[in-house]
């Protein structure tokens, strides 16, 4: 199938369409030299080059292969009566299956790695080879031939995980097997199209929600190598075709086949049809697509480079706001945040695609994405290894980009940035010295997400929790598995939390899901209804987004229950399922320079039940040098823990040179803990290793009593904080407007800075400012009169936000598409309209006179 113009106008963003365009071939026999240029630059991302292999720096990626290979064959000589590799199960789990293709994968890549250094005598092995072949038609009349037999446990490995490792080995051995035994490819493709079950006849379904975002991108990267492998050019084009949907800038309004997965216009990912996601499923996307560019370059079957400026933007406004000095955020990671090898690990796969992507690139381009190489690995704590990358053509392109004094390392970000991913409920804000991540949820965007028994105790990670990262600290030490290891799932920092005890869903059910295939709703391991009410449950409130002016932000937020609780109310779930009731609060959260204000109205357990609100919560190890220190409001100092009327707190980590601290605007007593906690990381995922970890906790937490009105609280956290400039915050910069359910407003002297979020229909008052109905807006007075404001729509259901600036007339300087501005009785008022902008930021610079 070829691809046509209308599908690829339909699929990709409008830059270097054209350009991407497929020429027909001149020739019959330009084809199979474009499918013999495809499988070439398979083997050499795989496997290197001899050129690429000759270089020092890849002398341990090749020993790794090297030594791999052999452990693996030395496991096949072991292999007793029926056994592949000694004492691999097969049959019964996945995973087995799943290790055997990848084990007969390492083979035969080294006996394609060439090392000019250090010969081996796998490198051309034929003989291997062929034990590599036997092991595949092995598996094949055993355990992968019979789809009746096949597709147990987890479909991925049916659809993607095996066929990924069964393409890539037959195109290793394809010289071999094209002597030996051409139908082991027909054969093998042949199945993996049959095991594509949620397609049809094999091919990919574009309406299946399991064909979707990384996904697709996987599955249809084995079919343009299957499709190289039997000579299909149709199969090629027709995978390709199918993969240039994962291009397209997602258009809530408008999807194709339904799909909400993929990349939206503010830089958010979004898989599982609502789960933030870029943490982990987006960087596999980022790096199967990179692959895939690599490996259709030189053929005609696409124009890969016209391909790169929608790759580069994902870099850009996707990845580059959410990795700080190295670290990869955890508001981006779901499930995998109770993985070990997290953070650091994370960011290494994304600079391997940034490094191919820059060859890719040309001019400023290439130069911005050398650049970004550079400054992650100057500002990284943990020292990247790139043994880790997949092709060791590119640790030869790391060197030389570590290597050209022509490249200064430059992030992607401004020093000072405020995004709001208001796509997927979540909001950076970045300074020199900290960055500043906060996880949302509403009725769109999940609240968490818990699958195959990882993170067992997600309950609160998407109620407003937050992440304060400070530069030059080690982020394992403050963050990553073991914060999650140690720190109260009820007492992450940022939580409103009711009182109560949760268990997790093997505690439930027994097992890493709840089993009911009778009920109408039909719960099974992978259901819709499993994914709705168990795996990433939504909240049920619209309310979340946020505005950005410039370098600041606001974010807001109205905490809800999640969708399992109000239908177990409406009777819809069945009666042992298991639900929780959530607290109540309205947040919002306003990102300034130096400070980062929250404020919550409305607090409360309901049913009765106590809450806590988590001010902070922050990990250390646990000989670190560290203090508390800080002010009651009657002027007393105060030391250590204990509960108080505080006016400020600060805590300090001499050991990492880390302070944060804690200003009390408006709040009740203040309880300050600090205790060491020691916990095995299998509480937060069963398959983690039994390894107990131990932690310094610091918990900063405002407790409201059972049965009490709701209430409201007000505070600023303060990164880097020294005490004098705590003692400051005495009289002045900020100022709470106001903070109910309605309406909360803030103001900084300092930076002339006035920012709000409304909640509720009707007009709201603060500051010189009318608003009408729901919406965050920043407005900021500067000089000679000029005023910009920003506004946004948080519901994402909005045609118009409206806001009157009181005062004399203003007249418009520069505005966005889409904002009218016009004088009338009383001021001026500012109207954008927000139909279908899904939470983006209207901008308008006023002036009087």
């Amino acid at each position: 199938m070829e691809i046509t113009r209308r599908s690829l106008l339909s699929a990709v963003p409008a830059v270097g369409l054209l350009a991407a365009l497929p020429s027909p071939p001149a020739s019959a026999a330009e084809s199979p030299a474009d499918t013999a240029r495809l499988l070439a630059n398979t083997v050499a991302i795989l496997a290197g080059t001899p050129e690429s292999n000759a270089r020092p720096e890849i002398a341990a990626k090749l020993a790794a292969v090297d030594r791999t290979a052999r452990t693996n064959l030395k496991s096949m000589d072991a292999a007793g009566a029926g056994e592949l590799f000694a004492g691999l199960v097969l049959g019964t789990d996945e995973t087995g299956l799943n290790t055997a293709f990848r084990r007969l994968y390492e083979i035969a890549l080294a006996t394609r790695t060439p090392n000019p250094a250090v010969p081996s005598d796998l490198y051309g092995n034929t003989s291997v080879q062929r034990r590599v072949a036997d092991g595949l038609r092995w598996l094949h009349a055993h355990y992968y031939g019979d789809q009746s037999k096949g597709y147990y446990g987890n479909w991925f490995y049916w659809e993607i995980g095996l066929s990924q490792y069964i393409s890539k080995t037959l195109i290793l051995l394809a010289d071999v097997v094209q002597a030996d035994d051409p139908a082991l490819v027909t054969t093998y493709v042949a199945s993996m199209d049959a095991y594509l079950r949620n397609g049809t006849a094999g091919d990919v379904n574009l309406d299946s929600r399991f064909h979707t975002g990384a996904n697709l991108a996987d599955i249809t990267t084995d079919r343009i190598l299957q499709g190289a492998l039997l000579g299909d050019d149709a199969r090629v084009r027709k995978a390709l075709a199918d993969q240039l949907t994962v291009f397209a800038t997602v258009d809530p309004y408008r999807l194709n086949h339904g799909v909400t997965d993929g990349y939206y216009a503010d830089g958010s990912f979004i898989q599982h049809a609502s789960v933030a996601y870029t943490g982990s499923y987006g960087k596999g996307l980022l790096t199967r697509v990179v692959q895939t560019l690599k490996i259709l370059d030189g053929t005609g079957f696409a124009d890969a480079g016209a391909l790169v400026p929608t790759v580069q933007g994902w870099v850009r406004n996707g990845f580059a706001p959410l990795i700080f000095e190295g670290w990869m955020m955890e508001i981006v990671k779901g499930r995998s945040v109770s993985r070990p090898d997290t953070g650091y690990t994370d960011v290494a796969a994304v600079v391997e695609a940034v490094v191919d992507l820059s060859s890719l690139a040309s001019g400023a381009d290439a130069t911005a994405l050398k650049s970004y190489v550079k400054h992650v690995r100057a500002t990284s704590r943990a020292a990247l290894d790139p043994t880790g990358f997949v092709s060791p053509v590119s640790i030869v392109r790391y060197a030389d980009i570590l290597a050209d004094a022509a490249v200064p390392p430059a992030d992607l970000n401004p020093a000072s940035r405020s995004v709001a991913f208001n796509a997927m409920d979540r909001n950076v804000h970045r300074r020199p010295g900290y960055a500043f991540a906060l996880a949302r949820s509403s009725a769109r965007i999940s609240k968490y997400e818990y699958m195959s028994g990882e993170n067992l105790m997600p309950w609160f990670q998407g109620e407003g929790t937050h992440y304060l990262y400070l530069s030059g600290q080690d982020q394992t030490q403050a963050y990553g598995v073991d914060y999650f290891t140690t720190v109260s799932p009820y007492g992450l920092a940022g939580v409103t939390a009711p009182v109560e005890e949760r268990r997790t869903i093997p505690e439930l059910y027994g097992k890493a899901y709840y089993d009911n295939p009778g009920h109408p709703l039909n719960f099974t391991s992978s259901s819709e209804s499993q994914n709705t009410y168990v795996y990433f449950p939504r909240a049920t409130d619209p309310h979340s987004g946020g505005a950005v002016l410039g370098p600041y932000g606001t974010a807001a937020m109205v905490q809800s229950d999640d969708v399992p609780y109000r239908d177990k109310q409406a009777g819809v779930l069945p009666d042992d399922f298991v639900v929780y009731r959530n607290a109540t609060a309205t947040k919002s959260w306003f990102l300034l320079d130096e400070e980062i204000v929250v404020l919550a109205a409305g607090v409360g357990g309901g049913a009765g039940r106590a809450v806590t609100t988590t001010v902070d919560a922050r990990t250390s190890a646990p000989d670190d040098e560290v203090s508390v220190t800080g002010m009651r409001r009657d002027g007393r100092p105060w030391t250590g823990t204990g509960t108080g009327d505080l006016h400020w707190l600060r805590y300090a980590n001499a050991t990492q040179r880390t302070a944060v601290g804690y200003v009390f605007l408006d709040t009740p007593q203040v309880r300050v803990t600090l205790e060491k906690v020691t916990r095995s990381r299998r509480v937060i995922r069963t398959s983690n290793p039994d390894t107990p970890v131990a932690r310094a906790v610091l918990g900063v937490t405002i407790d409201g009593p059972s049965g009490a009105r709701p209430t409201d609280l007000a505070y600023a956290l303060v990164p880097n904080a020294g005490e004098a400039q705590l003692r400051s915050y005495r009289h002045g910069p900020l100022r709470v407007l106001a903070n109910t359910p309605r309406l909360q407003a803030v103001t900084h002297t300092g930076l002339g800075l006035t920012a709000a979020n409304s909640f509720t229909a009707g007009r709201h008052e603060t500051a010189g400012l009318r608003i009408e109905g729901p919406a965050s807006v920043l407005v900021q007075r500067g000089h000679h009169g000029q005023i910009t404001i920003a506004v946004s729509d948080p519901t994402m259901g909005r045609d118009t936000v409206t806001v009157l600036v009181r005062g004399r007339s203003l007249r418009t300087v520069s505005s966005d598409e889409g904002v009218r501005v016009r004088a009338v009785h009383g001021g001026t008022l500012l109207e954008a309209d927000t139909r279908h902008a899904y939470g983006r930021s209207f901008t308008a610079v006023l002036r009087k006179g």
